[in-house]
């Protein structure tokens, strides 16, 4: 009985597997917070930001960078292991 379920569950799994791992990758795009970090630091050479703004900004993006790494390399971590 169980291994019937794991035969008629598997192909749903590995679709919601699937689409989980791209909405991670989405949700935490080093690439995307880097390019924030950069309009950040032009907005405030620019003086669109002051000291405060741009060191709150700059922290928060920098931790944001952060977790997307470590999510990115959970993620490949896991990849690898289901292979």
């Amino acid at each position: 009985m169980f291994l019937l379920d794991d035969i008629l569950l598997w192909p749903i799994r590995n679709v919601v597997d699937v689409l989980h791992s791209l909405a991670v990758q989405e949700m935490y795009d080093p690439e995307s917070i880097q390019s924030d970090i950069k309009e950040t630091q032009l907005l405030y050479e620019l003086g669109e930001l002051d000291d405060a703004e741009y060191e709150e900004r700059r922290a928060r993006l920098e931790a944001e960078l952060d977790a997307a790494e470590r999510a990115r390399e959970r993620l490949s971590d896991k990849v690898v292991v289901q292979r």
